[in-house]
């Protein structure tokens, strides 16, 4: 796999996974406020917490990237070979 090939493949599986993780954990700000709060939204959450979400992408994607690399190196995942 080139290096080109190998950072569109991590970049794209890291997106999927990032998107499937944000839900995770979230809790709205559904709370009666005295002060009206202007600008903000009900539904926003109170503490996203992205800093840890990325760190968990980040590691889960690449414990599947090197799985995938190591299929495509050892050409368990042959795509050119099975189109020949």
């Amino acid at each position: 796999m080139s290096t080109t090939g190998s950072l569109i493949v991590y970049i794209s599986i890291w997106w999927i996974v990032f998107f499937s993780i944000l839900p995770i954990g979230i809790k709205s700000q559904n709370a009666k406020f005295t002060d009206e709060l202007h600008g903000n939204d009900r539904g926003a959450p109170k503490n996203p917490e992205i800093k840890k979400k990325f760190l968990i992408t980040t590691l889960i994607t690449s414990i599947i990237f090197l799985v995938i690399y190591y299929l495509v190196s050892q050409n368990y995942l042959n795509l050119r070979g099975y189109l020949q």
